[in-house]
């Protein structure tokens, strides 16, 4: 049975934004003030502080990428099923990216997004709560779409362009990626069967061998799945289970 009824499409209201220091900052006061609701979506051409995974920063050059928070009111969903919204979230990012840059697409662990071994994306989800209720989640997408030069700190980005070898208009991409969202979120809100099968047949290195570090110990190990807890696990001479920032990815 579903958990509440079919939500309106994400993307509408559809709000452009000339420039904000995080897109997922200003959804999120829109909310705190009670000026948005479930499905809008905030699309921004320059971005001043974009805010990554654990505190990480995004950047990005202005109007050249992709740059869109969408607000979600996932009703009577428990906060358990927080991961399993994490990989709606990807799985629809997947889908849409693959679309133009074809099989090499990729989900890494928790939730970036790879063509090849190189980084094209990012998703940050904050959400809002009261007690023990799921009120809202602000869901932050940055995808590299045009941008061709990144900053030498960043190990491994790349771009649609880089890619394609052609230019898009981000903000239409932005709004095709509203309806892989809205089509996959639905698949959120009515069954839970196949959204981590799904994650896990298109994960980064799944049945890989990498390099891995945790704490001082650097070592090798095969990726083996995700649980619904959103855990990691990895074998190796023993099978090991990792949360969110307790290993670095060596590439």
């Amino acid at each position: 049975m579903p958990h509440q009824a079919i939500p309106s499409p994400l993307g509408e209201p559809f709000i452009e934004l000339t420039t904000v220091d995080s897109t997922n900052n200003y959804a999120m006061a829109q909310v705190q003030k009670g000026a948005a609701s479930h499905g809008t979506a905030y699309f921004a051409y320059e971005q001043t502080a974009g805010k990554g995974q654990r505190g990480k920063s995004w950047t990005t050059n202005p109007g050249k990428n992709l740059i869109l928070s969408v607000i979600l009111t996932p009703g009577d969903r428990k906060l358990e099923d927080s991961f399993l919204l994490s990989a709606t979230i990807a799985n629809a990012c997947y889908d849409f990216f693959k679309n133009y840059a074809g099989p090499d697409t990729k989900i890494k662990w928790p939730n970036d997004i790879y063509w090849r071994d190189r980084k094209t994306g990012g998703i940050l989800i904050e959400n809002v709560l009261r007690s023990d209720r799921w009120l809202h989640s602000i869901v932050g997408i940055g995808l590299n779409i045009n941008q061709t030069s990144f900053d030498e700190s960043l190990v491994n980005p790349v771009s649609l362009k880089q890619i394609t070898g052609n230019d898009y208009n981000p903000v239409l991409l932005a709004k095709e990626l509203c309806v892989f969202l809205t089509n996959h979120y639905r698949r959120f809100q009515v069954e839970k069967g196949t959204i981590l099968d799904d994650y896990n047949r298109n994960l980064y290195k799944l049945n890989s061998s990498v390099m891995v570090r945790t704490g001082n110990m650097t070592f090798q190990t095969t990726i083996k799945e995700v649980l619904p807890s959103g855990h990691l696990v990895t074998y190796d001479t023993t099978e090991r289970k990792f949360d969110f920032g307790e290993i670095e990815w060596i590439l």
